[in-house]
């Protein structure tokens, strides 16, 4: 049983190709982590996941059903959920009037906050609950310009939540952070896995293996291998390709 299955993926631009026969299964429940050099078409791949650019061929399945060609604001609405692209996250606004905007959306409310709906207990309660979540709530009524660089990632990763995905898209989360807030990043991705499948783009190896369930390598945009931590961390390809022919220590 799989949440998403990718087959057969490919995207082209102009000679080169971006994205290469590409196959893809993330399990319900799962941090399924997409790693690879610079180039490799990560991004690319994660673009057309979430719906920003449409693939030349191939299969995107969520949940068995066929959503290829379905635009980005029905795959947020509908299961996929990716974290820089769905926040958008408005630095006037507050935490908690940020993580409103989640839930309203998810909900198919207009994005308007007359006083009316700041006090929608409906929309209160449920943001402060992931607010909480993410360890952001007693943070929840300072404006998002206050906040830490690692806080924000923090409440990206809470309106992401907010649309109650199937499947999370998480592209680099780590990025730009220091040691703790990263330690930090960490811990929280543990505590909410199993929740949600996510397929985690990330280059902190550290973050990698210590958080994936299994671990897809792309190379050229194709995948060179596929299995858990400890395979791919010994996997002879991948350690030329991408990890280095050093041992590589969790």
């Amino acid at each position: 049983m799989t949440s998403l299955h990718v087959e057969g993926l490919v995207k082209r631009f102009g000679g080169l190709t971006a994205t290469d026969n590409f196959k893809l299964d993330v399990r319900p429940g799962e941090i399924h982590a997409l790693i690879g050099p610079n180039g490799a078409g990560k991004t690319t791949l994660i673009n057309q996941l979430s719906g920003e650019l449409q693939p030349d061929a191939g299969s995107i399945l969520l949940d068995g059903a066929e959503i290829v060609h379905r635009p980005v604001q029905w795959r947020a609405l509908n299961g996929i959920a990716r974290s820089y692209q769905i926040t958008s996250v408005f630095s006037e606004f507050t935490a908690l009037q940020n993580v409103m905007l989640g839930v309203q959306g998810q909900c198919g409310g207009s994005f308007s906050f007359w006083q009316p709906v700041s006090r929608d207990r409906t929309l209160v309660e449920p943001a402060l609950a992931l607010l909480r979540q993410v360890g952001l709530a007693d943070v929840a009524h300072r404006r998002v310009s206050s906040l830490a660089h690692g806080a924000r990632r923090q409440l990206e990763l809470a309106i992401t939540m907010a649309l109650k995905p199937k499947v999370m898209l998480l592209d680099e989360p780590m990025a730009g952070m220091s040691h703790q807030e990263s330690q930090e990043m960490v811990a929280l991705l543990r505590a909410i896995k199993g929740r949600y499948s996510i397929v985690l783009v990330e280059h902190d190896m550290d973050a990698v293996f210590a958080l994936a369930d299994r671990v897809t390598v792309m190379v050229y945009g194709r995948s060179i291998a596929c299995g858990t931590p400890d395979a791919i961390r010994n996997h002879p390809e991948v350690r030329s390709a991408y990890l280095g022919d050093e041992e590589v220590v969790a």
